[in-house]
């Protein structure tokens, strides 16, 4: 296994002491030495943990831990005074709730000050850093098809949150050494990876074997990883731990016959149908009146049904029909037959537009969960018109297929909105991903997204 990143780990952590030392600025500003008081006999800590906690979380709905998001300074500030704002309300409403949380008046306004300095001033210190601190592994890549190029560009665009540096690429037609392909280009050719390993410090060699199969000198390579501990690994491998996702172009069976994960216990499966049961049933019945509300709104604004009844694919290929509140007009497809849904579809109603936004056109969704037919997180379930094309022009497309669908999916929130045969491409290699990494803490964590995603409607369709 490769060392883990470390990067968004000291960023939080730093981060999380600094919150905690401008709570305790704050305090001491407003209580002076009745400050420690309170810290010992009033519940001080855990009064000023639970400030930290909402603020933090409000940074993770602001993107602030998204270390590809920040751009600058201005920003960043920016972003920091709304995050803040947002916090100043939820703990208003904990208060006011929970009087006995507050940790004294006008405390949390003083700490904002403390807060927005030492934050800024640690972003800069911690990208000060980061650009400083040499990168955690150095790639040598061997070939220059498209799936290692799409690699190499999304290490690039990543380079500073990752800590990854790409050294050189590697081509099989030695007439190529000098050629540009992205930053660097092409550095050598088979033969000379010994050389290359040596020469450019190289922490590992990922191999794409469309372009290299038998021609790689083994017994070279053999005496490097012996001798220097160099990696070499697959680039279906390297791709899928940095992106997220498993590139299916040049995808060969072995691949996923032979790798780890896509491992289903019964354990791990009854205790997914288990929350799936719960929180199916928990959603239905807590979002009982805004239901109501909803099938007021879609009756009062557009003739039609307020539900809409479609057949989708599930587990296995077996068709089930999926409830939606209904978004489009009436006859939407009379004139056109099934066919993708599209940005600023002119079929959408204007409430249909505002449910969809929401993702609460999706709520009656609920009732397939309970009853088995789909899980809260999985691929999301298709027509079957568009799985008998996709299927028959992308490799690999019926796998995902052997889990049950889903409210939502790491393709959902990795990935915008598609609706064409390239963005299901992209979508069938977060949904193999996932389907190969599958636990319950992935699915608390794509269930935390979606959240994120909703409030702040990235992503909608």
């Amino acid at each position: 296994m490769y060392p883990s990143n470390w990067r968004p780990f000291v960023l939080i952590a730093g981060e999380t002491c600094l919150l905690v030392g401008a709570v305790a600025a704050g305090s001491y500003v407003r209580l002076g030495s009745d400050t420690w008081w309170q810290l010992q006999n009033e519940n001080g800590l855990w009064k000023a943990l639970l400030i930290v906690a909402v603020v933090q979380l409000s940074l993770y709905y602001a993107d602030l831990y998204d270390l590809r998001g920040v751009g600058s300074i201005r920003d960043l500030t920016t972003r920091l005074i709304e995050a803040l704002g947002a916090t100043s309300l939820i703990l208003a409403g904990i208060y006011f709730l929970s009087p006995d949380w507050i940790v004294g008046r006008g405390v949390f306004l003083i700490s904002v000050v403390f807060m927005v300095s030492l934050v800024v001033a640690w972003r800069m210190a911690f990208a000060w850093l980061t650009q400083r601190v040499a990168p955690r592994e150095r790639l040598l890549l061997v070939g220059t098809n498209a799936a290692a190029v799409d690699l190499a560009r999304e290490l690039f665009e990543r380079r500073q949150e990752l800590g990854v540096e790409i050294v050189g690429f590697v081509d099989p037609d030695p007439t190529r050494v000098g050629a540009p392909v992205l930053n660097p280009g092409v550095v050598g050719a088979i033969d000379d990876i010994p050389l290359l390993v040596s020469r450019l410090n190289v922490d590992r060699v990922v191999v794409s074997l469309v372009d290299a199969r038998g021609k790689l000198p083994m017994d070279r390579l053999l005496d490097i990883r012996l001798d220097s501990g160099v990696t070499f690994d697959h680039l279906a491998s390297v791709y899928e731990e940095y992106t997220g996702k498993i590139a299916v172009e040049n995808l060969r069976p072995s691949w996923l016959i032979f790798s780890e994960g896509f491992r289903k216990t019964r354990l791990l499966m009854t205790a997914k149908r288990i929350l799936d049961v719960i929180f199916s049933a928990a959603g239905l019945l807590i979002g009982a009146p805004v239901m109501l509300l909803v099938s007021l709104a879609v009756r009062c604004t557009s003739s039609g049904p307020i539900l809409y009844h479609q057949r989708r694919v599930g587990r296995h290929g077996r068709e089930f029909t999926a409830h939606k509140f209904r978004t489009m007009r009436e006859d939407a497809e009379t004139a056109t037959g099934p066919v993708w849904s599209s940005a600023n579809d002119t079929r959408v109603t204007p409430v249909g537009g505002f449910l969809r936004r929401t993702r609460l056109d999706e709520m009656p969704q609920l009732w397939n969960v309970l009853v088995g037919e789909m899980s809260f997180v999985g691929p999301r379930p298709e027509r079957p018109e568009f799985v008998q094309k996709l299927t028959e022009q992308i490799p690999y497309y019926g796998q995902r297929h052997v889990l049950k669908p889903g409210l939502t999916g790491w393709a959902q929130i990795r990935y915008t909105y598609g609706a064409s045969v390239e963005d299901a491409i992209e979508k069938l290699q977060y949904d193999l991903y996932y389907i190969k990494n599958l636990s319950i803490a992935l699915d608390v964590v794509i269930v935390l997204e979606t959240i994120k995603t909703v409030i702040t409607r990235k992503g909608a369709r």
